[in-house]
């Protein structure tokens, strides 16, 4: 087994404005990059080639950290805080949304001794900014005494199949699916908005009808809000390590996705128009409405992304939806064990949270 290299690196700036007007957030984080779970399909891997290394081996083998990622935030925050004049909710509205992870997992294996995530968010939670995170990781509980007390945030949690087996194979270091829920389940009994990526589906191995219904009823009755169900996308240099690992895992399925995928990163039109129906179909099932609370309308992407409900199905298929819910939520009560939750090494303090100007004020 290769062993993984760690490199410090420093960064300019921490937060990374989004150009692309149809992403739902306005600034991105990555306090890593590569990842040590070492998804074989992750579309990261295609960013290598920015810094002149290869979407192989090397993604999950050589980390990157950014050691200074706090101190940029800070610097970055704290203009932008200057700015408004330190009006607080002013410089919230105008930053928007900030969402953390991206391009690599903020919570993968080399966080629980870097920490360098939690800094972030610390200052995320000091000015008070909108924050998403989308993490594999049960990591993400250990920053619960921070994201309890912030103000609009909401953890996604990817998980594309409850097989054990499939996830060992192509995502070698993420935790078990069942860590994931559980994750999600004390996610969201400490108020804490939590979302489902089931991202990416895979063709032939976990687009299932039946089992993606499956792992979303067991999402829903650990209270999760929302869901988003996208497809499998093949850039070239991610398309040849994947198939390089299906030659090994699933040698079967490898002439399957040649056909599928033969005229590039996307999959075939009649394949994913079958999908995006059977996708929205089984959000609007589950009431697990895409990404914004009551929405009605669907969101789909060309590479078969869903993230709200469609129209309102017949009475019996909503009803056998709920039935098949409510034996989920049988199934979650005898089978969820109390797990120990990570632990920071040391509690956050109120001052930690409070902006500066706060701090300087006092009454007379």
């Amino acid at each position: 087994m290769a062993r993984t290299h760690y490199e410090r690196i420093t960064t300019k700036q921490t937060l990374n404005r989004v150009k692309e007007e149809r992403m739902p957030f306005d600034w991105s984080i990555n306090p890593y990059r590569g990842c040590g779970h070492g998804c074989s399909f992750c579309y990261a891997r295609a960013f290598q080639s920015f810094i002149g290394m290869g979407a192989e081996d090397e993604f999950q083998h050589h980390i990157f950290m950014k050691s200074n990622a706090a101190e940029a935030l800070e610097k970055q925050l704290s203009s932008a805080a200057k700015k408004f004049d330190h009006d607080i909710e002013a410089m919230q509205r105008s930053i928007g949304q900030v969402t953390i992870g991206t391009a690599t997992d903020p919570y993968q294996p080399i966080e629980s001794k870097e920490g360098i995530t939690r800094e972030c968010l610390k200052l995320l939670a000091k000015y008070r900014i909108s924050t998403s995170i989308t993490t594999r990781s049960p990591l993400v509980l250990r920053d619960m005494d921070i994201l309890s007390r912030m103000e609009n945030v909401s953890v996604n949690m990817s998980l594309n199949t409850l097989n054990g087996d499939i996830i060992r194979k192509l995502e070698p270091a993420s935790p078990h699916p069942e860590g994931r829920l559980d994750t999600i389940h004390r996610l969201s009994a400490a108020g804490i908005r939590t979302g489902l990526f089931v991202a990416p589906v895979l063709p032939f191995l976990t687009d299932k009808e039946s089992e993606l219904r499956e792992l979303l009823s067991q999402a829903k009755v650990r209270g999760v809000s929302f869901a988003m169900i996208s497809l499998l996308r093949l850039s070239r240099d991610v398309k040849k390590w994947y198939i390089e690992t299906l030659k090994h895992q699933f040698p079967e399925v490898v002439q399957p996705y040649r056909e599928l995928y033969a005229q590039g990163a996307y999959a075939e039109e009649h394949y994913v128009r079958s999908f995006k129906s059977m996708a929205a179909r089984l959000l609007n099932e589950c009431e697990l409405n895409g990404l914004t609370p009551g929405a009605s309308a669907a969101g789909v992407s060309q590479s078969g992304t869903i993230g709200s409900g469609t129209s309102q199905e017949d009475g019996a298929q909503v009803e056998g939806a709920r039935d098949h819910l409510r034996s989920a939520q049988d199934l979650a009560a005898v089978s969820v064990k109390p797990r120990k939750l990570p632990q920071p090494a040391a509690p956050v303090s109120g001052e930690e949270l409070m902006p500066d100007v706060e701090q300087l004020s006092f009454p007379f």
